[in-house]
C-alpha cells in the first residue's frame, strides 16, 4: 500500500512530565532493555525464495538502537501546535524497508520540563490495537518476558516452501468459511458496489503534506452521556465529528444531511494477546449530521450493532492478497483511493490503558494518536484515543483542500460538549 508519497506509518506522541532530566542516552538505555518482549522490533521483512510463500520477518542482525532512537528539538514556540509539526516530520519520515520498520524520537525545548516521546510503526508491523502492546511493552513494569537468543538464524527454504503448501492446502480446505466470512466483511464495508456517498468539497486529490489539530473530551462524560440512548463512546464519536463536519459544509455553503463514515474493525478475538501484524476491516456507517441528538446517537449504535459482527471477520485485502498485491503494485490501489466516493472521512478509535502510565519514572500526561498514509481524496480524518480517563481527537486535514482545520476543531469540540450537556439536560428534565 506505499505507493503514494507518504507511507502507511502512524505514531503516537507522549508527552512526559517533569522530565527535564531524561535524556537520549536514558531513552535508548530503556528501549534496548525492553524490546526483547517484542522481537518484531528487531527484525526486517525480506521476500521469501520462489514459491515458498509470502515476505517473512527475519532478525536484523546488525540492529542497533541508536538506528532507530534519536533526539530532535520542538519548533519554536514549543506549544502544542508546534510539537504537533515537529512530530508530525517524526512520522511522515519513510522508515526505511531494510531495517526493523519503527523508530522513536525524544523531542525537547518543551516548556515546563515536559518531554516529548513520539513513537513510530508501520502499519505492516501493526495496526492500532497492536501498537498499543508495543507501548504497552515499552512502558514501566513491562510484563515479564523469556529471553531468547538474538539474532536467530533465518528458516530454510525447505521449510519456508513446506509451510507455504501446507497454508495453500488449509486455504483450499476451509476456502467455504473464508468466502462467507468475506462476504459479510465486505457487506459491512458496503459490498463490491455501494451506495455512493453525497458528493461534496470533502472528497478531493490530497496532496503530500497534512497538518494536526487536537480535541480533548472528558471520556467518563462522554461515556455516560452515550450510554444514557443505549450508545457507546466511539458511536458518540461517530455523531459529534458528522455534526462538525456539517457545520464546515454549511460554512462552505453546501448542505450534506447524512455523513457517510469508514469505520476500521479490530478481528482480533478477546483472548488473542498482544499478536502483532493488522487484523482490521473497514465498515461503513451513515451518520445523521442534523435533527434530534438522542435519536441520533440511537441510530449510529444501531447501525454500527448490525454491521460490527460481520466486520470483524477476515480483512479483505488479506483474502484477497494474490489479487490485491499485482493490483497496488500496478496503481490500482492508489487509483481507486484517488477517485472513491465510498465514504466521506475515516475515523479510527483505539482505546489505550484507562490508568496513567510512566517511561523511565516519568508519568506520561498525555497520548495522541496520528496515522498517516496514501490519503487519496479523503481530506480529512480522525485518530482517537483514550487514555486515562482523556478521549484525544485527533484531526489530519490536507491543507491545501481543508483550510477551515480552525473551525473544524471549535465546531468538534461544541459537539462533544452539546452531547456531554445533553446528559445533564436529559437528568434534569
Amino acid at each position: 500500500m506505499d505507493t503514494g508519497e507518504i507511507q502507511e506509518q502512524f505514531g503516537v506522541i507522549l508527552l512526559l512530565d517533569d522530565a527535564g532530566g531524561f535524556g537520549l542516552t536514558q531513552a535508548r538505555q530503556l528501549m534496548a532493555g525492553r524490546i526483547a518482549a517484542v522481537p518484531r522490533l528487531r527484525q526486517r521483512l525480506i521476500r521469501a525464495p520462489f514459491g515458498c510463500g509470502g515476505p517473512i520477518w527475519v532478525d536484523d542482525p546488525s540492529f542497533d538502537i541508536r538506528n532507530h532512537v534519536r533526539a530532535i528539538a520542538c519548533h519554536h514556540p514549543g506549544d502544542e501546535p508546534a510539537l504537533l509539526e515537529t512530530a508530525l516530520a517524526v512520522i511522515t519520515a519513510p522508515l526505511a524497508q531494510t531495517a526493523p520498520l519503527w523508530s522513536a524520537a525524544l523531542i525537547t525545548g518543551l516548556p515546563g520540563g515536559r518531554v516529548g516521546l513520539v513513537l513510530v510503526l508501520h502499519h505492516v508491523l501493526a495496526d492500532g490495537v497492536g501498537g498499543l502492546a508495543v507501548l504497552a511493552s515499552l512502558a514501566d513494569a513491562p510484563a515479564h518476558t523469556r529471553a531468547v537468543s538474538f539474532p536467530r538464524p533465518a528458516p530454510a527454504a525447505a521449510g519456508l516452501a513446506r509451510d507455504a503448501w501446507l497454508g495453500r492446502l488449509r486455504g483450499l480446505r476451509d476456502s467455504g468459511q473464508s468466502w462467507r466470512l468475506l462476504r459479510a466483511s465486505m457487506g459491512a464495508g458496503g459490498g463490491l458496489r455501494p451506495p455512493q456517498a453525497a458528493r461534496c468539497s470533502l472528497n478531493q486529490r490530497t496532496g503530500s503534506r497534512p497538518r494536526l489539530a487536537v480535541v480533548r473530551a472528558d471520556l467518563a462524560a462522554l461515556r455516560a452521556a452515550a450510554h444514557r440512548h443505549g450508545a457507546t463512546v466511539n458511536d458518540a464519536v461517530l455523531v459529534a465529528v458528522a455534526g462538525a463536519l456539517h457545520h464546515v459544509l454549511k460554512a462552505r455553503g453546501e448542505h450534506v444531511g447524512t455523513l457517510v463514515v469508514t469505520v476500521p474493525v479490530s478481528g482480533r478475538r478477546p483472548d488473542g494477546g498482544a499478536a502483532l501484524g493488522n487484523m482490521v476491516s473497514p465498515m461503513l456507517v451513515a451518520v445523521p449530521a442534523t435533527g434530534d441528538l438522542g435519536q441520533r446517537l440511537a441510530q449510529v449504535a444501531a447501525q454500527v450493532r448490525a454491521h460490527k459482527a460481520a466486520a470483524t471477520g477476515p480483512p479483505p485485502i488479506a483474502v484477497l492478497g494474490w489479487l490485491f498485491r499485482p493490483l497496488a503494485a500496478l496503481g490500482g490501489y492508489r487509483w481507486y483511493m484517488n477517485h472513491q466516493h465510498r465514504c466521506h472521512t475515516l475515523v479510527s478509535h483505539v482505546r489505550g490503558p484507562t490508568e496513567p502510565v510512566t517511561f523511565g519514572g516519568y508519568p506520561v500526561t498525555s497520548a495522541i494518536p496520528a496515522a498517516l498514509g496514501e490519503g487519496g481524496n479523503i481530506t480529512i480524518c480522525f485518530d482517537v484515543l483514550s487514555y486515562a480517563g482523556t478521549l484525544t481527537v485527533t484531526t489530519i486535514a490536507d491543507p491545501g483542500h481543508f483550510p477551515d482545520l480552525p473551525v473544524l476543531t471549535d465546531a468538534l469540540h461544541a459537539e462533544l460538549d452539546q452531547i456531554t450537556g445533553h446528559l445533564a439536560v436529559s437528568r434534569h428534565a
